[in-house]
Formats: C-alpha cells, sequence, structure tokens
C-alpha cells in the first residue's frame, strides 16, 4: 500500500514524498480514510509508529477549503506538552507546504503577545497545551465555537499530568456537530470514559497491543547499587556503540547533575526539564538534532513527542515511578523501523516499579549480561584493574579539589575519606579474587562482572 491508495491529494501527497515516506505505517493506513469520511476515531498505537501523520495528513485536506475568522480557530489539536504540541506543528509545515493554511501555536513559556496576534488575523489549526489554552480563553482572546475538529493526542499523559478536568471543560465550549480524534498509546479507564461522553460513534484503530514496546527496541534492565549508577552508565555510554542517546531521570535535580558529571567526564551532553524555560528547551533540542551534543539528560517532560532521528540508545537511570512512563521513554528509540537498545537501571527499592512495567507490557525484561555486550571484554584479573585505576584517582583529585573550596568542612572530610578508602580498595580486590558475581547481578561499570555467561 502507498499512501496515494489512502485517498489524500495530489499536493498533499507531493509534500509526503518530499519528506522520505512512500508507505503508510499502520495506524496510518487503518486511521486515515476514515478521517478523511469525517468518523470520529479512538486510536491506539505505540509511540513511535506515526500516529501524528495519523490525524495531520487528512487534516491538511479536511482543511483544504473554508473560511479563516478573527478568534475563531477552525480546528484544535491539544496536545500534554509543548514539546509534544511543537513536534505537531513542525508535521504541519512539513506536510502542509503546498497548502494555504495557517496554524497558530499556544504553548506556555512563550510571549502571549505573538499569540494573541495570530488568533486574531484567524488560524485554520490551534495546536495547544490546555494550560496556556484555558488562559486565553478566560481572557476572552479565544472562541471555540468555530472549532469543526478536535483532536485529543497522548490522552493517557493527560490522564497523567491532571488535565481531564481542563480537556471535559474545552469540549463543553466546542460545538457538538464536530469531528472528535483521540491517540493515545494506553486506553486507562479514565480515557475510556472520556470517549463515550465526548466522541459520537468512533471507530477504534488499535494497530498494537496496548502499552506494548516496539519489537525493534532491544530492552535490558540492569541491576545496580544507586552509589554505582554513573559508573555504569558511563561504561554502557563508552562501549555499547552509542550514537546519540536520551538518559532520563526521574527527578529534576538528578537531572542537573547528572548532565554536569558527563561534561566533567568528557561526553558531549544538554539537558532538559520543567524549571528551564521553553526558549532554552528549544535551543538544546536543537543542539541535540544538529549533533552539536549527543546525549540529551531530560525529565519526562522530554518522554512524549519528541520524534528525533537517529537516537540509539535510550537509558532510563532511574526506573520510571509510572509504567506507562517506561513504553513512552523507551518509545524515543526504534523509530521509523530503526533498531534501538534500551537500558533501565533497577537499584534498591525498585523491585516493585520494575515489576508492574513487565506487567503492564507484558514482557519479561531481560537482564543486562555478558552475551549482551557489544565489546570484546578483557578476562578478570590485573589488567582491568589497571584500566580502573586511573578513573578512580582521577575522581580523588576532584574530591579533593571539593574539600579545598570548603575549608570549614574540610577536617572531618578528610577523616572519612582516610577511613574509608582503605576497605574500597580492599573490596575490589574481593570482587577480583573472591566470589563471581553471579549472571544478571550487574553491580557496578567493571567488566569483570560480566566473566559468566547470561542465563
Amino acid at each position: 500500500m502507498t499512501f496515494a491508495d489512502l485517498g489524500l491529494s495530489h499536493d498533499l501527497l507531493k509534500a509526503v514524498e518530499a519528506s522520505g515516506y512512500t508507505e503508510p505505517t499502520p495506524i496510518q493506513a487503518q486511521a486515515i480514510p476514515p478521517v478523511l469520511m469525517m468518523k470520529d476515531i479512538v486510536g491506539i498505537a505505540q509511540t513511535g509508529t506515526g500516529k501524528t501523520a495519523s490525524f495531520v495528513l487528512p487534516m491538511i485536506d479536511v482543511l483544504a477549503s473554508g473560511r479563516r475568522r478573527a478568534l475563531m480557530p477552525r480546528s484544535l489539536i491539544l496536545a500534554p506538552t509543548r514539546e509534544l504540541a511543537a513536534q505537531v506543528a513542525e508535521n504541519f509545515e512539513k506536510y502542509g507546504k503546498n497548502h494555504d493554511l495557517k496554524l497558530a501555536l499556544l504553548i506556555g513559556g512563550v510571549q502571549m503577545g505573538d499569540q494573541v496576534k495570530a488568533l486574531n488575523e484567524g488560524v485554520d489549526v490551534l495546536i495547544a497545551t490546555p494550560g496556556r489554552l484555558m488562559d486565553l480563553f478566560e481572557r476572552g482572546k479565544i472562541l471555540l465555537n468555530g472549532c469543526e475538529l478536535l483532536v485529543i493526542d497522548e490522552a493517557d499523559r493527560m490522564l497523567d499530568m491532571g488535565f481531564i478536568p481542563d480537556i471535559e471543560f474545552i469540549c463543553s465550549k466546542l460545538p457538538e456537530a464536530r469531528q472528535t480524534l483521540l491517540f493515545s498509546a494506553t486506553m486507562p479507564p479514565p480515557i475510556e470514559k472520556l470517549a463515550a461522553k465526548f466522541l459520537n460513534n468512533p471507530k477504534r484503530i488499535e494497530v498494537s497491543r496496548a502499552a506494548s514496546t516496539n519489537e525493534n527496541i532491544t530492552a535490558f534492565k540492569v541491576p545496580v547499587k544507586n552509589r554505582q549508577k554513573r559508573d555504569t552508565l558511563e561504561w554502557l555510554l563508552r562501549n555499547d556503540h552509542v550514537e546519540t542517546a536520551i538518559v532520563f531521570s526521574n527527578r529534576k535535580t538528578t537531572v542537573r547533575e547528572l548532565n554536569k558529571h558527563l561534561q566533567r567526564s568528557g561526553f558531549a551532553s544538554g539537558e532538559i526539564h520543567g524549571d528551564i524555560d521553553q526558549s532554552t528547551r528549544i535551543k538544546e533540542l536543537d543542539r541535540f538534532k544538529k549533533g552539536e551534543i549527543n546525549i540529551l539528560v531530560a525529565s519526562d517532560v522530554a518522554a512524549r513527542g519528541l520524534d528525533i532521528k537517529g537516537v540509539s540508545h535510550v537509558f532510563n537511570y532511574d526506573t520510571p515511578w509510572h509504567p506507562d512512563d517506561y513504553v513512552h521513554r523507551i518509545g524515543r528509540t526504534g523509530r521509523a523501523g530503526a533498531k534501538g537498545r534500551a537500558f533501565t537501571f533497577v537499584s534498591e527499592g525498585d523491585e516493585e516499579a520494575i515489576e508492574n512495567v513487565e506487567k503492564l507490557t507484558k514482557a519479561k525484561i531481560p537482564v543486562f549480561g555478558k552475551n549482551d555486550v557489544r565489546v570484546e571484554l578483557a578476562e578478570a584479573g590485573a589488567e582491568p584493574e589497571r584500566e580502573e585505576k586511573p578513573k578512580r584517582s582521577r575522581r580523588s583529585r576532584e574530591d579533593e579539589g571539593e574539600q579545598d573550596r570548603r575549608p570549614a568542612k574540610r577536617k572531618r572530610d578528610a577523616s572519612g575519606e582516610q577511613d574509608s578508602r582503605p576497605p574500597r580498595g580492599r573490596s575490589r580486590r574481593d570482587e577480583s579474587d573472591g566470589e563471581r558475581i553471579p549472571a544478571g547481578e550487574w553491580n557496578g561499570p567493571q567488566p569483570s562482572f560480566l566473566g559468566v555467561s547470561a542465563t
């Protein structure tokens, strides 16, 4: 099947071909024809399968004719995050370049003046996050009674972020005679209720099992102690043929600290999280897309909607608190048919969280072991010790530098260092000379623990 078989216009097909696409994905093949026939849709598909194009393409043809009116958008797309909203806007600009359609992007973190100006001139499609849209509506800057088509994207994420009451309010202000499209990677009961309330006899499209993970992604879990997470991440970044990677953490403070650590260790990394203003987020994402940095450390603000080609790896530095987030995090790799690898660090106290992930995906995540390593490992013995000593020496110098900058605490810290160094040295010798660490019980970056074949 080709895009020409789906009933799209000639001008739209030229834009699709110019973008390098020839065959539709399953969600696109099943969703585009009913959207063109003005039917309501509930689309369930895992992230990275082309959901955005499955509604953007037919919307362009549906909106190709019609007249714009000030303050009254003809269609509305709701997205949970600024990044996802911006991603949808990019798709509209790319595929709609042969059509005279105007769009407005309403997101927080940027000046409201330009957004109001665009609304005053009239727009065909409004792409917005619920918060900014509600703000403008309450100020009387926008009217929704001219909206003929509504898209709710990433509905399950809307639920997680507490936007469902806002969505219900917005839907109540739209005309009843409209077309509504709801897309989501998972379909929890509250979203089912939302669809039953605001959609009219929708066509349900499910191209993959809900909450399943992309078959192009090879996923592993890595048992590791909290204090060894950084070393383990560094070892994988240097030894797993990483081209570009996104490293996810549950906390914004961890994102900042980890990015600084990676930069000090010589990696080209950047960071995005909720405390960074929108313009800085966009700059960091542009640097990542252009290859100026190849590692992006992020909170879950980046887990949805980022369609960046060539992300070879995803690292869950922290096991996600919500199992749905696991699906969306690792979905940043393995996109558009490419292969990807995903690693989830499982430390003390994460057992229940990783079990919930496996229950949701109905798939056991294998433990990373010797047979999964992409580089040749040295035999356990003296050589790995020699490789590790320079790293430990450098970190010791950094620790001493920290003490010099804090003279008031130097005496106590120095005393602690003198007491703790010998046991660490003995611990390493015990690990090398004593009992082997069993396969699947990786608790550090040194290759010697991978000396036993994975089960």
